[in-house]
């Protein structure tokens, strides 16, 4: 069976989109999402997206880490399934509702509430997530008291003074998978450049280091403005480019950015399955 996809990426986090709003595909299970995302004998990319029909909103939107696993939320993909739709669409997620609209500078996201109540990201236990007493020896210092934001799914989000000295392909598995968070975490590195510009580098949770994190972006902006770090619209750059993040008085995100089609094809459903 014959399977068209695009492959989009924003920013270079990459994904290979299947339309299954007509015809519904077959059953998709982790092990074919990660064969197909697999860069060697697969398509390869960070995340598979599924665009399926949806009873509470236009479509529904899912998402597969390149580990096969099945997430909630990821901005990037947003942009990209918002570009392959055209116009303005509301995108059902397993981290609930956001909207879609064409930009000026690309797709504007309305990314939903952040969320920062211990159980909402959640925790192993009961903390102040503004600064987490805990941290993670990094060598000779600490990666220590990062801030815990929910946006649809899950980061623990840690100021520095230069992501890019952060040996994040060591620190990230390890962050991400301790047990205070029960279902594991987005780690970001982040230094704030001036009250509207921050730099971030991100650990993906299931996907590893990536050129670009959306929903890491939004987390790490918000994670700055309450601690009062910077103004309520940032530039976040991050290795593939520039983000713009905005959190208004109605605690809604907005997340602006590019997205781009590289190419379409088909493949052999039962090459993977």
């Amino acid at each position: 069976m014959q399977i068209a996809f695009t492959k989009m990426h924003g920013l270079g986090n990459d994904f290979v989109v299947l339309d299954a709003r007509d015809h519904a595909l077959p059953p998709l299970t982790g092990d074919v999402a990660a064969a197909l995302a697999d860069r060697h004998t697969g398509i390869g990319c960070d995340q598979l997206i599924v665009i399926e029909p949806s009873d509470r909103a236009d479509w529904r939107m899912r998402i597969y880490n390149c580990d096969g696993g099945e997430v909630e939320a990821c901005g990037n993909a947003s942009r990209a399934v918002g570009l392959l739709i055209g116009g303005a669409v509301t995108l059902e997620t397993k981290g609930g509702l956001i909207a879609t609209r064409p930009h000026d500078n690309g797709i504007a996201v309305d990314m939903g509430e952040p969320r920062f109540e211990w159980d909402a990201i959640p925790l192993g236990y009961a903390m102040d997530t503004l600064a987490m007493p805990v941290g993670w020896p990094v060598g000779d210092g600490a990666l220590e008291n990062p801030v815990a934001v929910n946006v649809g799914n899950p980061h623990a989000v840690f100021f520095v003074d230069d992501p890019y000295a952060v040996p994040l392909a060591e620190i990230g598995p390890l962050i991400e998978n301790d047990p205070i968070f029960p279902e594991r975490v987005n780690v970001n590195v982040a230094a704030v450049t001036a009250r509207d510009a921050i730099t971030l580098r991100v650990w993906e949770r299931g996907a590893g280091i990536t050129r670009a994190c959306g929903t890491g972006a939004c987390a790490t902006a918000v994670a700055a403005m309450r601690r009062g770090l910077v103004d309520r619209t940032v530039t976040v750059t991050l290795p593939g480019g520039p983000l713009t993040i905005a959190w208004d008085d109605h605690n809604r995100i907005t997340m602006t950015g590019p997205a781009t089609i590289s190419f379409t094809g088909s493949f052999d459903w039962g090459d993977y399955a």
